[in-house]
Protein backbone atom coordinates (compact mmCIF):
# COMPACT_ATOMS: atom_id res chain seq x y z
CA UNK A 1 0.00 0.00 0.00
CA UNK A 2 1.49 3.32 -1.07
CA UNK A 3 1.09 6.36 1.15
CA UNK A 4 0.24 9.82 -0.14
CA UNK A 5 3.19 12.19 -0.10
CA UNK A 6 3.19 14.61 2.83
CA UNK A 7 3.49 18.38 2.46
CA UNK A 8 7.04 18.10 3.82
CA UNK A 9 7.95 15.47 1.21
CA UNK A 10 6.41 17.57 -1.56
CA UNK A 11 8.37 20.64 -0.49
CA UNK A 12 11.63 18.69 -0.31
CA UNK A 13 11.03 17.21 -3.75
CA UNK A 14 10.32 20.61 -5.28
CA UNK A 15 13.41 22.13 -3.67
CA UNK A 16 15.59 19.31 -5.04
CA UNK A 17 14.01 19.75 -8.47
CA UNK A 18 14.74 23.47 -8.47
CA UNK A 19 18.35 22.89 -7.43
CA UNK A 20 18.67 20.38 -10.29
CA UNK A 21 17.16 22.92 -12.69
CA UNK A 22 19.90 25.44 -11.97
CA UNK A 23 22.44 22.84 -13.13
CA UNK A 24 20.55 20.89 -15.80
CA UNK A 25 19.47 23.98 -17.79
CA UNK A 26 23.13 24.45 -18.78
CA UNK A 27 23.56 20.92 -20.13
CA UNK A 28 24.17 20.68 -23.87
CA UNK A 29 21.64 19.13 -26.20
CA UNK A 30 23.86 16.09 -26.63
CA UNK A 31 24.16 15.61 -22.85
CA UNK A 32 20.40 15.83 -22.39
CA UNK A 33 19.89 13.42 -25.28
CA UNK A 34 22.29 10.90 -23.73
CA UNK A 35 20.26 10.93 -20.53
CA UNK A 36 16.90 10.62 -22.30
CA UNK A 37 18.14 7.67 -24.36
CA UNK A 38 19.43 6.05 -21.17
CA UNK A 39 15.91 6.27 -19.70
CA UNK A 40 14.59 4.30 -22.69
CA UNK A 41 17.35 1.71 -22.29
CA UNK A 42 16.59 1.24 -18.60
CA UNK A 43 12.85 0.87 -19.19
CA UNK A 44 13.56 -1.88 -21.72
CA UNK A 45 15.90 -3.51 -19.21
CA UNK A 46 12.94 -3.98 -16.83
CA UNK A 47 11.84 -6.78 -19.16
CA UNK A 48 8.66 -8.76 -18.69
CA UNK A 49 8.49 -8.03 -14.95
CA UNK A 50 7.08 -4.53 -15.50
CA UNK A 51 4.59 -5.81 -18.10
CA UNK A 52 3.28 -8.40 -15.63
CA UNK A 53 2.83 -5.78 -12.92
CA UNK A 54 1.07 -3.40 -15.31
CA UNK A 55 -1.25 -6.20 -16.45
CA UNK A 56 -2.26 -6.88 -12.86
CA UNK A 57 -2.82 -3.20 -12.06
CA UNK A 58 -4.63 -2.09 -15.24
CA UNK A 59 -6.32 -5.23 -16.64
CA UNK A 60 -4.73 -4.41 -20.00
CA UNK A 61 -3.40 -7.35 -22.06
CA UNK A 62 0.28 -8.08 -22.51
CA UNK A 63 0.30 -7.27 -26.22
CA UNK A 64 -1.18 -3.81 -25.63
CA UNK A 65 1.24 -3.00 -22.81
CA UNK A 66 4.27 -4.32 -24.70
CA UNK A 67 3.32 -2.14 -27.66
CA UNK A 68 2.80 0.86 -25.42
CA UNK A 69 6.20 0.38 -23.77
CA UNK A 70 7.75 0.27 -27.25
CA UNK A 71 5.98 3.50 -28.16
CA UNK A 72 7.22 5.10 -24.93
CA UNK A 73 10.85 4.21 -25.64
CA UNK A 74 10.50 5.31 -29.26
CA UNK A 75 9.16 8.72 -28.26
CA UNK A 76 11.96 9.13 -25.70
CA UNK A 77 14.54 8.44 -28.42
CA UNK A 78 12.71 10.63 -30.93
CA UNK A 79 12.84 13.59 -28.56
CA UNK A 80 16.48 12.80 -27.75
CA UNK A 81 17.35 12.94 -31.46
CA UNK A 82 15.68 16.34 -31.86
CA UNK A 83 17.38 17.71 -28.74
CA UNK A 84 20.79 16.43 -29.83
CA UNK A 85 20.45 18.07 -33.25
CA UNK A 86 19.49 21.35 -31.58
CA UNK A 87 17.61 23.44 -34.15
CA UNK A 88 14.38 23.19 -32.10
CA UNK A 89 15.52 26.16 -29.95
CA UNK A 90 14.52 28.57 -32.77
CA UNK A 91 17.72 30.59 -32.60
CA UNK A 92 17.11 34.01 -34.15
CA UNK A 93 19.80 36.63 -34.72
CA UNK A 94 19.50 40.25 -35.80
CA UNK A 95 22.96 41.77 -36.02
CA UNK A 96 23.76 45.35 -35.10
CA UNK A 97 23.76 48.31 -37.49
CA UNK A 98 25.64 50.88 -35.40
CA UNK A 99 25.49 53.63 -38.04
CA UNK A 100 21.76 53.32 -38.75
CA UNK A 101 19.92 56.64 -38.74
CA UNK A 102 18.24 58.14 -36.87
CA UNK A 103 19.05 55.50 -34.18
CA UNK A 104 21.63 52.70 -34.13
CA UNK A 105 20.30 49.14 -34.30
CA UNK A 106 21.48 46.93 -31.40
CA UNK A 107 22.62 43.32 -31.74
CA UNK A 108 19.72 41.11 -30.56
CA UNK A 109 19.77 37.31 -30.34
CA UNK A 110 16.88 35.14 -29.20
CA UNK A 111 16.31 31.45 -28.38
CA UNK A 112 14.01 29.21 -26.36
CA UNK A 113 15.14 28.45 -22.81
CA UNK A 114 13.69 26.12 -20.11
CA UNK A 115 11.22 27.50 -17.58
CA UNK A 116 11.86 25.37 -14.47
CA UNK A 117 10.52 22.28 -12.65
CA UNK A 118 7.52 20.68 -14.36
CA UNK A 119 4.90 18.77 -12.37
CA UNK A 120 3.49 15.86 -14.39
CA UNK A 121 0.39 13.87 -13.46
CA UNK A 122 0.51 10.25 -14.61
CA UNK A 123 -2.47 9.18 -16.74
CA UNK A 124 -4.74 6.28 -15.85
CA UNK A 125 -5.18 4.84 -19.34
CA UNK A 126 -1.54 4.85 -20.49
CA UNK A 127 0.70 3.50 -17.68
CA UNK A 128 3.81 3.97 -19.83
CA UNK A 129 3.24 6.42 -22.70
CA UNK A 130 1.55 9.19 -20.67
CA UNK A 131 2.88 8.46 -17.23
CA UNK A 132 6.16 8.17 -15.36
CA UNK A 133 8.56 8.45 -18.29
CA UNK A 134 6.01 9.26 -20.96
CA UNK A 135 5.88 12.13 -23.39
CA UNK A 136 5.39 14.89 -20.79
CA UNK A 137 8.52 13.98 -18.80
CA UNK A 138 10.47 13.36 -22.02
CA UNK A 139 9.47 16.77 -23.38
CA UNK A 140 10.36 18.49 -20.11
CA UNK A 141 13.78 16.82 -19.94
CA UNK A 142 14.37 17.75 -23.58
CA UNK A 143 13.52 21.37 -22.82
CA UNK A 144 15.98 21.40 -19.90
CA UNK A 145 13.46 21.06 -17.05
CA UNK A 146 13.40 18.63 -14.12
CA UNK A 147 10.22 16.59 -13.58
CA UNK A 148 8.23 16.00 -10.41
CA UNK A 149 5.92 13.09 -11.21
CA UNK A 150 2.73 12.28 -9.34
CA UNK A 151 2.01 8.62 -9.97
CA UNK A 152 -1.52 7.68 -10.89
CA UNK A 153 -3.14 5.62 -8.11
CA UNK A 154 -4.44 3.12 -10.68
CA UNK A 155 -0.94 1.73 -11.32
CA UNK A 156 1.39 2.83 -8.49
CA UNK A 157 3.69 -0.21 -8.60
CA UNK A 158 4.22 0.09 -12.34
CA UNK A 159 5.09 3.73 -11.80
CA UNK A 160 7.57 2.86 -9.05
CA UNK A 161 9.33 0.39 -11.35
CA UNK A 162 9.65 2.91 -14.17
CA UNK A 163 10.80 5.54 -11.67
CA UNK A 164 13.59 3.17 -10.66
CA UNK A 165 14.65 2.96 -14.32
CA UNK A 166 14.80 6.77 -14.54
CA UNK A 167 16.93 6.95 -11.40
CA UNK A 168 19.37 4.44 -12.88
CA UNK A 169 19.63 6.56 -16.02
CA UNK A 170 20.35 9.65 -13.90
CA UNK A 171 23.10 7.83 -12.05
CA UNK A 172 24.68 6.34 -15.17
CA UNK A 173 24.78 9.66 -17.04
CA UNK A 174 25.89 11.80 -14.08
CA UNK A 175 22.82 14.02 -14.04
CA UNK A 176 21.68 15.92 -10.93
CA UNK A 177 19.57 13.77 -8.58
CA UNK A 178 16.64 16.17 -8.45
CA UNK A 179 16.15 15.87 -12.20
CA UNK A 180 13.37 13.39 -11.42
CA UNK A 181 11.23 13.21 -8.29
CA UNK A 182 8.55 10.55 -7.88
CA UNK A 183 5.59 10.97 -5.52
CA UNK A 184 2.52 8.88 -4.79
CA UNK A 185 -0.84 10.48 -4.16
CA UNK A 186 -4.38 9.17 -4.46
CA UNK A 187 -5.97 12.27 -2.95
CA UNK A 188 -6.52 15.67 -4.54
CA UNK A 189 -4.49 17.40 -1.83
CA UNK A 190 -1.20 16.08 -3.19
CA UNK A 191 -1.93 17.43 -6.65
CA UNK A 192 -3.13 20.72 -5.23
CA UNK A 193 0.05 21.18 -3.19
CA UNK A 194 2.22 20.44 -6.23
CA UNK A 195 0.40 22.92 -8.47
CA UNK A 196 0.51 25.66 -5.83
CA UNK A 197 4.15 25.16 -4.86
CA UNK A 198 6.15 28.31 -5.70
CA UNK A 199 8.92 26.32 -7.42
CA UNK A 200 6.52 24.69 -9.89
CA UNK A 201 6.90 26.33 -13.30
CA UNK A 202 4.36 24.34 -15.36
CA UNK A 203 2.02 21.35 -15.22
CA UNK A 204 1.44 18.47 -17.63
CA UNK A 205 -1.80 16.47 -17.33
CA UNK A 206 -3.72 13.87 -19.33
CA UNK A 207 -7.12 12.87 -18.01
CA UNK A 208 -10.67 14.05 -17.48
CA UNK A 209 -12.12 17.50 -18.05
CA UNK A 210 -13.01 17.78 -14.34
CA UNK A 211 -9.46 16.98 -13.23
CA UNK A 212 -7.69 19.10 -15.82
CA UNK A 213 -9.95 22.12 -15.32
CA UNK A 214 -9.47 21.93 -11.52
CA UNK A 215 -5.69 22.03 -11.95
CA UNK A 216 -5.96 24.85 -14.50
CA UNK A 217 -8.08 26.92 -12.12
CA UNK A 218 -5.66 26.32 -9.24
CA UNK A 219 -2.71 27.42 -11.35
CA UNK A 220 -4.44 30.66 -12.26
CA UNK A 221 -5.24 31.42 -8.62
CA UNK A 222 -1.56 31.45 -7.65
CA UNK A 223 0.17 34.76 -6.87
CA UNK A 224 2.28 33.94 -9.93
CA UNK A 225 0.09 31.97 -12.39
CA UNK A 226 1.70 29.12 -14.32
CA UNK A 227 0.69 27.28 -17.51
CA UNK A 228 -1.22 24.01 -17.25
CA UNK A 229 -1.02 21.88 -20.37
CA UNK A 230 -3.98 19.56 -19.84
CA UNK A 231 -5.30 17.17 -22.46
CA UNK A 232 -8.84 16.53 -21.26
CA UNK A 233 -10.52 14.25 -23.78
CA UNK A 234 -12.89 14.64 -26.67
CA UNK A 235 -15.93 13.15 -28.42
CA UNK A 236 -14.00 13.08 -31.73
CA UNK A 237 -16.99 13.52 -34.07
CA UNK A 238 -17.14 11.59 -37.34
CA UNK A 239 -19.02 13.05 -40.33
CA UNK A 240 -20.42 10.50 -42.78
CA UNK A 241 -21.01 11.95 -46.23
CA UNK A 242 -23.81 10.63 -48.46
CA UNK A 243 -21.96 8.94 -51.33
CA UNK A 244 -19.71 7.06 -48.90
CA UNK A 245 -22.77 5.88 -46.99
CA UNK A 246 -24.44 4.72 -50.19
CA UNK A 247 -21.41 2.78 -51.44
CA UNK A 248 -19.37 1.75 -48.38
CA UNK A 249 -21.60 1.89 -45.29
CA UNK A 250 -20.85 -1.71 -44.29
CA UNK A 251 -17.09 -1.28 -44.58
CA UNK A 252 -17.00 1.81 -42.43
CA UNK A 253 -19.43 0.41 -39.85
CA UNK A 254 -17.16 -2.58 -39.26
CA UNK A 255 -14.13 -0.32 -39.09
CA UNK A 256 -15.79 1.92 -36.51
CA UNK A 257 -16.99 -0.96 -34.34
CA UNK A 258 -13.33 -1.75 -33.73
CA UNK A 259 -12.38 1.88 -33.12
CA UNK A 260 -15.22 2.46 -30.63
CA UNK A 261 -14.43 -0.64 -28.57
CA UNK A 262 -10.67 -0.99 -28.98
CA UNK A 263 -9.08 -0.95 -25.52
CA UNK A 264 -12.66 -0.97 -24.17
CA UNK A 265 -13.05 2.56 -25.51
CA UNK A 266 -10.46 3.93 -23.11
CA UNK A 267 -8.66 6.17 -25.59
CA UNK A 268 -9.06 9.93 -25.64
CA UNK A 269 -9.42 9.71 -29.44
CA UNK A 270 -12.30 7.19 -29.38
CA UNK A 271 -15.05 8.26 -31.84
CA UNK A 272 -17.92 9.15 -29.52
CA UNK A 273 -20.20 10.94 -32.00
CA UNK A 274 -21.07 9.70 -35.51
CA UNK A 275 -23.03 12.17 -37.64
CA UNK A 276 -24.82 11.52 -40.93
CA UNK A 277 -27.90 12.46 -42.94
CA UNK A 278 -30.92 10.18 -42.67
CA UNK A 279 -31.39 7.70 -45.50
CA UNK A 280 -30.82 4.13 -46.58
CA UNK A 281 -27.04 4.46 -46.33
CA UNK A 282 -27.12 5.65 -42.72
CA UNK A 283 -29.63 2.89 -41.90
CA UNK A 284 -27.25 0.28 -43.31
CA UNK A 285 -24.35 1.79 -41.38
CA UNK A 286 -26.34 1.83 -38.12
CA UNK A 287 -27.61 -1.75 -38.47
CA UNK A 288 -24.17 -3.11 -39.35
CA UNK A 289 -22.53 -1.23 -36.51
CA UNK A 290 -25.16 -2.54 -34.08
CA UNK A 291 -24.59 -6.12 -35.22
CA UNK A 292 -20.84 -5.77 -34.78
CA UNK A 293 -21.18 -4.21 -31.33
CA UNK A 294 -23.36 -7.06 -30.08
CA UNK A 295 -20.58 -9.52 -30.82
CA UNK A 296 -17.83 -7.71 -28.91
CA UNK A 297 -17.13 -9.32 -25.57
CA UNK A 298 -16.82 -7.02 -22.55
CA UNK A 299 -13.56 -6.97 -20.59
CA UNK A 300 -12.55 -5.18 -17.38
CA UNK A 301 -11.88 -1.47 -17.61
CA UNK A 302 -8.75 0.09 -16.13
CA UNK A 303 -10.06 0.50 -12.61
CA UNK A 304 -13.26 0.74 -10.60
CA UNK A 305 -13.46 4.54 -10.82
CA UNK A 306 -13.38 4.55 -14.63
CA UNK A 307 -15.90 1.69 -14.83
CA UNK A 308 -18.29 3.51 -12.50
CA UNK A 309 -17.93 6.82 -14.36
CA UNK A 310 -18.54 5.07 -17.70
CA UNK A 311 -21.74 3.45 -16.52
CA UNK A 312 -22.99 6.68 -14.97
CA UNK A 313 -22.35 8.77 -18.10
CA UNK A 314 -23.71 6.06 -20.39
CA UNK A 315 -26.89 5.81 -18.33
CA UNK A 316 -27.36 9.58 -18.50
CA UNK A 317 -27.24 9.47 -22.30
CA UNK A 318 -29.32 6.37 -23.00
CA UNK A 319 -31.80 7.38 -20.31
CA UNK A 320 -32.71 10.52 -22.23
CA UNK A 321 -36.17 10.24 -23.74
CA UNK A 322 -34.95 11.21 -27.21
CA UNK A 323 -32.17 8.61 -27.32
CA UNK A 324 -32.65 5.07 -28.64
CA UNK A 325 -30.28 2.29 -27.59
CA UNK A 326 -29.41 0.49 -30.85
CA UNK A 327 -27.27 -2.32 -29.46
CA UNK A 328 -25.15 -3.48 -26.59
CA UNK A 329 -22.94 -6.51 -26.12
CA UNK A 330 -24.73 -9.83 -25.89
CA UNK A 331 -22.07 -11.15 -23.53
CA UNK A 332 -22.40 -11.19 -19.77
CA UNK A 333 -20.35 -8.67 -17.86
CA UNK A 334 -18.95 -8.11 -14.37
CA UNK A 335 -18.78 -4.96 -12.25
CA UNK A 336 -15.50 -3.70 -13.77
CA UNK A 337 -16.42 -4.52 -17.36
CA UNK A 338 -17.19 -2.01 -20.03
CA UNK A 339 -20.46 -2.46 -21.91
CA UNK A 340 -19.88 -2.13 -25.66
CA UNK A 341 -22.90 -0.22 -26.92
CA UNK A 342 -24.22 2.23 -29.48
CA UNK A 343 -27.27 4.53 -29.40
CA UNK A 344 -28.87 7.07 -31.72
CA UNK A 345 -30.69 10.42 -31.62
CA UNK A 346 -32.05 12.80 -34.23
CA UNK A 347 -30.18 16.00 -35.01
CA UNK A 348 -32.71 18.41 -33.52
CA UNK A 349 -32.81 16.62 -30.16
CA UNK A 350 -29.02 16.53 -30.08
CA UNK A 351 -28.87 20.28 -30.65
CA UNK A 352 -31.39 20.92 -27.87
CA UNK A 353 -29.58 18.82 -25.24
CA UNK A 354 -25.98 19.77 -24.56
CA UNK A 355 -25.58 16.88 -22.11
CA UNK A 356 -25.53 14.63 -25.18
CA UNK A 357 -22.43 16.49 -26.44
CA UNK A 358 -20.25 15.30 -23.54
CA UNK A 359 -17.66 12.53 -23.66
CA UNK A 360 -18.62 9.06 -22.43
CA UNK A 361 -15.20 7.54 -21.71
CA UNK A 362 -15.55 3.90 -22.64
CA UNK A 363 -16.95 1.61 -25.38
CA UNK A 364 -19.94 3.74 -26.38
CA UNK A 365 -20.84 5.94 -29.32
CA UNK A 366 -23.88 8.03 -30.23
CA UNK A 367 -25.15 8.21 -33.83
CA UNK A 368 -26.73 11.56 -34.73
CA UNK A 369 -29.27 11.34 -37.55
CA UNK A 370 -29.61 14.68 -39.34
CA UNK A 371 -32.57 15.49 -41.56
CA UNK A 372 -30.32 17.27 -44.09
CA UNK A 373 -26.85 18.76 -44.61
CA UNK A 374 -28.01 22.10 -43.19
CA UNK A 375 -28.69 20.41 -39.85
CA UNK A 376 -25.28 18.71 -39.99
CA UNK A 377 -23.67 22.11 -40.49
CA UNK A 378 -25.71 23.49 -37.59
CA UNK A 379 -24.35 20.72 -35.36
CA UNK A 380 -20.79 21.57 -36.39
CA UNK A 381 -21.36 25.15 -35.27
CA UNK A 382 -22.57 23.99 -31.84
CA UNK A 383 -19.83 21.45 -31.05
CA UNK A 384 -17.05 22.34 -28.61
CA UNK A 385 -13.31 21.96 -29.17
CA UNK A 386 -12.10 18.48 -30.10
CA UNK A 387 -8.87 16.54 -30.36
CA UNK A 388 -9.95 15.13 -33.73
CA UNK A 389 -12.65 15.37 -36.37
CA UNK A 390 -13.04 12.77 -39.13
CA UNK A 391 -14.70 13.11 -42.53
CA UNK A 392 -15.75 9.94 -44.38
CA UNK A 393 -16.39 10.53 -48.08
CA UNK A 394 -15.75 9.37 -51.64
CA UNK A 395 -14.08 11.54 -54.25
CA UNK A 396 -17.55 12.66 -55.29
CA UNK A 397 -18.36 13.70 -51.71
CA UNK A 398 -15.05 15.47 -51.24
CA UNK A 399 -15.44 17.47 -54.44
CA UNK A 400 -18.11 19.47 -52.62
CA UNK A 401 -16.80 19.18 -49.05
CA UNK A 402 -14.38 22.10 -48.85
CA UNK A 403 -16.69 24.21 -46.68
CA UNK A 404 -17.43 21.31 -44.33
CA UNK A 405 -13.73 20.49 -43.93
CA UNK A 406 -12.96 24.16 -43.30
CA UNK A 407 -15.67 24.26 -40.63
CA UNK A 408 -14.58 21.12 -38.77
CA UNK A 409 -10.93 22.21 -38.91
CA UNK A 410 -11.88 25.12 -36.65
CA UNK A 411 -13.00 22.61 -34.02
CA UNK A 412 -10.00 20.34 -33.69
CA UNK A 413 -6.27 19.77 -33.60
CA UNK A 414 -6.31 16.96 -36.18
CA UNK A 415 -8.73 16.42 -39.06
CA UNK A 416 -8.77 13.01 -40.75
CA UNK A 417 -10.14 11.66 -44.02
CA UNK A 418 -11.52 8.14 -44.38
CA UNK A 419 -9.89 6.62 -41.32
CA UNK A 420 -10.36 6.25 -37.58
CA UNK A 421 -9.03 8.71 -34.99
CA UNK A 422 -7.74 6.02 -32.63
CA UNK A 423 -4.06 5.33 -33.14
CA UNK A 424 -1.89 8.42 -32.64
CA UNK A 425 1.33 8.27 -34.63
CA UNK A 426 4.38 9.54 -32.73
CA UNK A 427 6.04 11.92 -35.19
CA UNK A 428 6.91 15.57 -35.56
CA UNK A 429 3.85 16.39 -37.69
CA UNK A 430 1.32 14.94 -35.23
CA UNK A 431 -0.94 17.33 -33.33
CA UNK A 432 -2.45 15.79 -30.19
CA UNK A 433 -4.34 18.62 -28.60
CA UNK A 434 -7.14 20.92 -29.65
CA UNK A 435 -9.27 23.94 -28.79
CA UNK A 436 -10.77 24.08 -25.30
CA UNK A 437 -12.15 21.90 -23.73
CA UNK A 438 -10.14 19.22 -25.56
CA UNK A 439 -7.07 20.82 -24.02
CA UNK A 440 -6.30 23.95 -22.04
CA UNK A 441 -4.03 25.38 -24.75
CA UNK A 442 -4.75 24.32 -28.31
CA UNK A 443 -1.54 25.93 -29.58
CA UNK A 444 0.43 22.95 -28.32
CA UNK A 445 0.27 19.16 -28.51
CA UNK A 446 1.41 16.35 -26.25
CA UNK A 447 2.85 13.99 -28.88
CA UNK A 448 6.10 14.32 -30.79
CA UNK A 449 9.03 16.64 -30.42
CA UNK A 450 6.95 19.82 -30.65
CA UNK A 451 5.67 18.92 -27.16
CA UNK A 452 9.00 20.30 -25.89
CA UNK A 453 7.85 23.83 -26.64
CA UNK A 454 5.29 23.76 -23.83
CA UNK A 455 8.09 23.98 -21.28
CA UNK A 456 10.24 26.80 -22.67
CA UNK A 457 10.09 30.56 -23.10
CA UNK A 458 11.90 32.92 -25.49
CA UNK A 459 14.86 34.88 -24.10
CA UNK A 460 16.58 37.71 -25.98
CA UNK A 461 20.21 38.73 -25.44
CA UNK A 462 20.99 42.32 -26.44
CA UNK A 463 24.51 43.58 -27.13
CA UNK A 464 26.19 40.57 -25.46
CA UNK A 465 29.86 39.74 -26.06
CA UNK A 466 30.46 36.41 -27.77
CA UNK A 467 31.93 34.65 -24.74
CA UNK A 468 28.74 35.23 -22.71
CA UNK A 469 26.33 33.97 -25.36
CA UNK A 470 25.00 30.39 -25.50
CA UNK A 471 26.62 28.33 -28.25
CA UNK A 472 23.31 28.36 -30.13
CA UNK A 473 23.64 32.13 -30.65
CA UNK A 474 27.37 32.61 -31.21
CA UNK A 475 28.87 33.84 -34.47
CA UNK A 476 30.07 31.02 -36.67
CA UNK A 477 27.26 28.70 -35.51
CA UNK A 478 29.48 26.26 -33.55
CA UNK A 479 26.62 23.76 -33.16
CA UNK A 480 25.76 23.77 -36.87
CA UNK A 481 22.03 24.24 -36.27
CA UNK A 482 19.45 25.98 -38.43
CA UNK A 483 19.08 29.62 -37.39
CA UNK A 484 17.29 32.69 -38.68
CA UNK A 485 19.95 35.35 -39.23
CA UNK A 486 18.81 38.78 -40.40
CA UNK A 487 15.51 37.29 -41.65
CA UNK A 488 17.16 34.41 -43.56
CA UNK A 489 17.26 30.75 -42.54
CA UNK A 490 20.78 29.41 -42.65
CA UNK A 491 23.01 26.74 -41.22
Amino acid sequence: MYQDATISEINEAMQRAYAAFLEYRHKSGKEKATFIRAVADEIEALGEAVIEVAMRETHLPSVRLTGERGRTCNQLRNIADVVAEGSWVDATIDTAIPDRQPLPKPDIRNMLVPIGPVVVFGASNFPFAYSTAGVDPAAAWGAGCPVVLKAHPAHPETSEMVAGAVRKAIEKTGMPQGLFEHLQGAGFEVGKALVLHPKTAAVGFTGSYVGGKALFDLANQRPVPIPVFAEMGSTNPVFLLPDALEKEATKYAKMYAGSITGGMGQFCTKPGLIIGVEGEGLDTFSKTLANEIRQIAPVPMLHAGIAKAFRTKRSEVIGHEAVTIDAETEGTYQDLDGIPSVASVNGDDFLQNTTLHQEVFGPFSLIIKCKDTAEMNDIIEHLEGQLTCTVIGTDADLANAADLIAAVSLLCGRVLLNGVPTGVEVCAAMQHGGPFPASTDGRFGSVGAHAIKRFVRPLAYQNFPQHLLPDELKDGNPLGIWRMVNANWEK
